[in-house]
């Protein structure tokens, strides 16, 4: 695209100019703005077939799409009306960002702001010629309010060029999602009122806005499966992708950097135990005593996720002061459940641990020193390099002042007025003191906006999530100082991590598929049944909580095991010493590769990785699931027609000796395959799974001495599925369905 072109479109008009430097949208942005504005004025749109803006969560998606407000305003586009998530706080935030943003040509009577239950109805003809602005939540009165607004109280409206904004949308929300959670019927029934409306209006088009790729792959009911077992995306009208900044943190930093070794991103993560989120349930003294809310192990999350915040802000505003800068007020969020009892008793039981964390510092007790020191140490492990860390001595004086001075806020947010009470000028969630910890349900979903968030303690119940994804609740993605970060900490348990962490990679990679356009965009769906078959699935069926993704050589392995007691271990080692040895001396085929890399049958290898199964016990909160493991390997084996259709590649390594966790993150070992030597074996892995999947067997000691921490002192076996790398990104959902 020519640049000259494209700059004096946008700076034709007031709208973008204004908006333009207010905002200082750079070269990428304007470029995205401009092709969207292009694209909606000569391609049709519609609800059906809308033009996409998709982005990034948190990633400047409202900036955008405001952005395009204005620059359709100067191309001939009157009206513009936004549909919010619905939500009394989102509808708030965006009326409030709109007002911020047109700020001064509202003051100059070029423009004006309605939310759509205050409106007016004695707006005069000097009023309705000017650019116009109407944002509402999406439900059905609204869109009675709308109809009424459009068509009786301001006929002339509807003869105007007018512009839908579906913001946090996807055709989930729309149209296809059968949940009865979510009040599908009445989405439905929008849907139809929105088609309804806009047939009677002279000129419209229609935006969705998503941060959602998921959206892009959902399909009617009767929506038959391209070539046996793929989908691919429903193509909107266009897509524009909102392109993300430099200081956006993402689930890379919470999912992908968190597995590197040393990596800022690896500190972030702490467990905690499932028990202690049935105790954030409701009161309960008996569990709870106040004598012991610094030293019982049963709720040493949410004690230390607070006593962490604590240091973390007082870190960050010495190194505010440090650099001359003013002192900053951070965010911490909990977000559990939507019982406003369960909000209620979080509250007190906080509180609490506040209360004696101060009454320690004031009678000198030891566990005072202690729990700063630990935090401190803790954050201290990912400091950023030539950056300014405080010494204990001035973090520990800061935590003091912070608490006796009562720096600290905590504030209940479950109820629309809550938030409305609780909104600053700009939309988003006000910080009045340096700390200010939120603890809600529903409220604190996508679209508000929290700023300085540098803790998240997160529990809602994985069973639950369906098409909406749990990422969208995480308010910890967005633009973050690297500074900031060194001082964040996610709290969960293991088994919504995982969950959290599968979505990641789901989101990511039909992302991936989407931008790319490898193979059309392709992504193949597909489920188990009750005889552990492999059948097509429709993507708007599946459950998010149960998905696996299948990508190009990914390693599927278990983690956060231990092993039987040596007595009944010793036995099951030999016998598959016996049947591995029985492998090699009838392998169909030894790798030029490796001299201990097998070609095995399929059944063979299903074998094998069953009598594994039987010496592994797995942690609370962490599981092997084998009839989906061994499903995952079937369809590896079978799916690609070759020479070695259901074969299996078996790479061999003994003596091997790795801790079971891992010293720097305190997180079970997840990479017994990724070793330094030439004879890396994930590196063979991927050479030799090509058309056929390979399994890396490794035969580890299990010491229990020193570093290693193995509870038995026995030899296991730890195996490693590789996906072959001619794989079609596919969606795995592994819960059986009749």
């Amino acid at each position: 695209m020519n640049i000259n072109l494209l700059e004096s479109l946008i700076s034709s008009g007031n709208f973008f100019c204004t908006l333009k430097n207010k905002n200082n949208y750079d070269f990428a942005s304007q470029k995205v703005i401009e092709q969207t504005v292009r694209n909606l004025k000569e391609v049709s749109t519609s609800s059906n077939k809308p033009g996409m803006l998709l982005g990034k969560i948190q990633s400047g998606k409202t900036r955008t799409f405001i952005g395009i407000m204005g620059l359709a305003y100067d191309n001939g586009y009157d009206l513009v009306i936004i549909l919010t998530k619905n939500s009394n706080a989102l509808t708030k935030q965006t009326f409030e960002r709109l007002e911020n943003e047109f700020e001064n040509l509202i003051q100059e009577d070029e423009m004006a702001v309605f939310d759509i239950m205050s409106m007016p109805e004695n707006l005069r003809n000097y009023e309705l010629k000017k650019k116009m602005a109407i944002v509402l939540k999406k439900e059905k009165k609204n869109m009675e309010r709308l109809q009424k607004a459009l068509f009786e109280t301001y006929p002339s409206l509807s003869e105007r060029r007018i512009l839908f904004i579906d913001d946090e949308a996807d055709f989930a929300s729309v149209a296809y999602e059968n949940n009865k959670e979510r009040n599908i019927i009445e989405l439905k029934v929008i849907a139809g009122q929105i088609d309804k409306l806009r047939s009677n209006l002279q000129e419209t088009s229609y935006l969705q806005v998503t941060a959602t790729p998921y959206s892009l792959y959902l399909q009617p009911e009767d929506m038959t499966v391209n070539e046996h077992k793929v989908y691919q995306p429903k193509r909107p009208a266009f897509t524009e992708l909102v392109p993300v900044h430099d200081k956006y943190i993402g689930g890379e930093m919470y999912f992908e950097r968190s597995k590197i070794e040393g990596d800022i991103g690896s500190y972030l993560y702490h467990e905690i135990d499932e028990n202690e989120l049935g105790i954030l349930k409701k009161s309960d003294r008996r569990r709870v005593k106040s004598d012991t809310l610094l030293t019982n192990s049963k709720f040493s999350g949410i004690r230390n996720a607070l006593v962490n915040f604590i240091v973390g802000g007082s870190i960050r505003n010495l190194q505010n002061k440090i650099n001359g800068e003013k002192p900053s007020k951070f965010a911490f969020i909990i977000h559990t459940m939507t019982s406003k009892i369960a909000h209620q008793w979080q509250e007190d039981l906080v509180l609490e641990i506040e209360e004696k964390l101060v009454e320690s510092y004031k009678t000198s007790e030891p566990i005072f020193n202690e729990l700063i020191k630990e935090a401190y140490h803790d954050l201290a492990r990912s400091k950023i390099e030539n950056c300014y860390f405080p010494t204990f001595k001035d973090v520990y004086s800061k935590v003091c002042e912070s608490l006796v001075n009562q720096e600290l806020l905590i504030s209940i947010v479950n109820s629309e007025k809550d938030v409305n009470q609780l909104l600053d000028k700009s939309g988003q969630l006000k910080l009045r003191t340096p700390l200010n910890i939120f603890i809600g349900g529903q409220i604190l979903d996508r679209g508000i906006t929290i700023g300085n968030l540098i803790g998240f303690y997160y529990g809602r119940n994985p069973k639950k999530f369906q098409q909406d994804t749990v990422l969208q609740h995480s308010r910890m993605y967005g633009a973050r100082p690297m500074e900031d970060i060194a001082v964040t900490r996610f709290y969960t348990t293991q088994k919504i991590y995982d969950v959290m962490e599968r979505m990641h990679e789901f989101d990511s990679e039909l992302r991936k598929a989407f931008e790319s356009g490898a193979n059309n965009g392709e992504v193949v769906f597909i489920q188990r049944d009750l005889q552990n078959q492999i059948l097509p699935c429709s993507p708007n069926k599946i459950m998010l909580s149960s998905i696996n993704m299948i990508k190009p050589s990914k390693r599927f392995l278990p983690i956060g095991f231990d092993t039987l007691p040596k007595s009944k271990m010793i036995p099951k080692i030999k016998k598959i010493d016996n049947y591995i040895e029985q492998l090699i001396d009838t392998a169909l085929e030894i790798s030029p590769e490796d001299k201990q890399c097998y070609l095995i049958k399929l059944n063979d290898a299903l074998i094998l990785v069953e009598m594994i199964h039987e010496t592994l016990v797995m942690e609370e909160g962490y599981e092997w699931d084998l009839e989906a493991y061994n499903t995952l390997l079937n369809y590896l084996a079978k799916e690609y027609e070759s020479e070695n259709h259901e074969k299996v590649w078996l790479i061999l390594r003994h003596n091997r000796n790795i801790a079971r966790i891992r010293k720097s993150s305190r997180r079970f070992e997840d990479a017994p395959d990724t070793s330094s030597s030439k004879l890396n074996e994930y590196k063979i892995a991927k050479k030799v799974a090509v058309f056929c999947p390979a399994i890396i067997l490794t035969r580890q000691l299990g010491e229990t001495t020193g570093e290693f921490g193995w509870k038995h002192n026995t030899p296991f076996y730890w195996p490693i599925l590789v996906a072959p790398a001619n794989t079609i990104p596919t969606v795995f959902a592994n819960k059986h369905i009749k």
